[in-house]
């Protein structure tokens, strides 16, 4: 049987390619704000609290 070898250098040219094309899709992707979500939230919780407000008069 013949030993055989494995050039890590290919793997490592694999990985960093792998690597770039994720970075490359990450900086494409638009951010996304978590300031809608909150602010609907708040909304919510004022609409909540003004119709109990309401009910209890």
């Amino acid at each position: 049987m013949s030993d055989q070898h494995i050039d890590p250098a290919g793997n490592t040219q694999a990985f960093r390619a792998f690597a770039n094309a994720r970075e490359q899709e990450a900086a494409a992707e638009p951010k996304k704000s978590p300031l809608v979500p909150i602010i609907a939230v708040v909304a919510a919780i004022v609409v909540i609290g003004v119709v109990a407000f309401l009910l209890l008069q």
